[in-house]
């Protein structure tokens, strides 16, 4: 007896697998599309353009830090290590720590190993913000910042650093604190700017917050590249500060390897321990041989001492090159970032919105940056672009080369 097969299965299905469709959801950020540091990659990459713009080295790590990683992977290092990270890691950050700034962490209760420093803002917001607070920005700003807020439910208050020079203004600062702010955000050294911080300014900041219950999230990732002998006014330097903050650092920023993805945060005891909560959820832990080797590397402290030295020559070779061309440059204090007014150029283009004058430049000029108004949540324009000199010299010198024709 022959099976009749050329009847239509689908008729065999209920209706609602006939109509089965995947459930509308409402976004919870339905002002966010592609970042411009994505787009500004990928228009590079397909104009063949150099890209100073999107903020990572195109120069290898010391081979001494991928041998000490590698060593840890075959001593079969590689299972799960504590939820807080590896201990030798944290005491060797404890111990730098104390040593630059002269706070001591508890490296047991006061030290967490994180996922990259976006993580670990991320994480610290999560922890202490919650809705109905007030967290205060100052922009222009790291774009995770705002989202970040946003999703643990809190209220993001901007303020707006000085446009030009970049530099905080406490009286605005303090008009924006009220009873329901729970947390201030500050980057130093500044991303986008390269502002650094001075002394006077933190301890501003200290007597500012004194009588507040306001925590402070330092990010401090830039830490190491501070130019023309100025030294970085970390949070921990100052005892009023260090009380109430969550300090960000990463080891991509200072080790030239920004796609490992591992930083850490510096709190006391009872900040880390709320920290601690929301991380054991949200990444658990941290890869375990970059740990080890993290840790066997940073014995020796040159390589991070002599970073200033190493991005302040770059910044110089860079600042030179600009000289040719009819870019006003800002200052350029610290991190691996250089602005520059684009309205002295003698091209119809600088009358272009910075965004749109980043794409013109990546595709006729040959050379990527990122507009300043992507730090901005209102997208102030004010004709700055940002390019990044963590770059070969022969990178620098072909972008250099490119933007005289300007």
């Amino acid at each position: 007896m022959s099976i009749d097969t050329s009847r239509d299965r689908s008729s065999a299905l209920s209706p609602t697998d006939q109509v089965a469709r995947t459930p509308a959801i409402q976004t919870k950020f339905p002002a966010v599309g592609t970042t411009i540091f994505t787009v500004m990659s990928g228009l590079a990459a397909e104009k063949g353009a150099v890209n100073l713009g999107q903020g990572f080295p195109d120069f290898d790590c010391d081979p001494r830090l991928v041998s000490a990683v590698t060593d840890a992977m075959l001593r079969g290092l590689n299972q799960y290590p504590p939820m807080t990270g590896v201990p030798v890691l944290r005491e060797a950050i404890a111990a730098k720590v104390q040593g630059l700034y002269g706070h001591r962490y508890d490296a047991t209760s006061e030290i967490t190993v994180t996922a990259g420093a976006t993580q670990a803002i991320l994480t610290a917001i999560l922890a202490v913000v919650r809705p109905g607070d007030e967290v205060i920005v100052l922009e222009p700003c790291y774009d995770s910042y705002v989202p970040n807020i946003e999703l643990a439910g809190g209220t993001v208050v901007r303020v707006p650093l000085t446009p030009g020079s970049f530099r905080p203004d406490f009286d605005k600062i303090a008009a924006a604190i009220t009873p329901r702010t729970r947390a201030l955000l500050i980057n130093t050294p500044h991303n986008p700017s390269g502002t650094v911080w001075s002394e006077a300014d933190m301890r501003r900041l200290q007597e500012l917050l004194a009588p507040t219950d306001v925590l402070l999230i330092s990010d401090e990732v830039y830490e190491h590249m501070v130019f023309d002998g100025q030294l970085h006014q970390s949070a921990a330097r100052f005892p009023g500060l260090a009380a109430r903050a969550f300090i960000v650092s990463s080891f991509g920023k200072t080790y030239h390897v920004t796609g490992w993805k591992v930083g850490y945060v510096a709190a006391p005891a009872t900040l880390t321990a709320e920290f601690r909560k929301v991380h054991q959820f949200n990444v658990f832990t941290v890869n375990t041989p970059v740990q080890y080797g993290l840790a066997a590397y940073m014995a020796d402290p040159q390589p991070h001492l002599t970073l200033p030295a190493f991005y302040q020559r770059k910044r110089d070779l860079f600042r030179e090159g600009l000289k040719a061309t009819k870019f006003r440059m800002l200052a350029g204090e610290g991190t691996y970032f250089q602005c520059v007014d684009i309205s002295g150029l003698a091209v119809p283009e600088r009358d272009l919105p910075e965004a749109e004058f980043c794409k013109w430049l990546t595709s006729e000029v040959g050379v990527a940056a990122i507009p300043l108004s992507a730090f901005y949540g209102n997208g102030f324009d004010q004709k700055v672009v940002r390019f990044c000199f963590a770059k070969k010299d022969e990178t620098l010198n072909t972008a250099l080369g490119r933007l005289a024709r300007l």
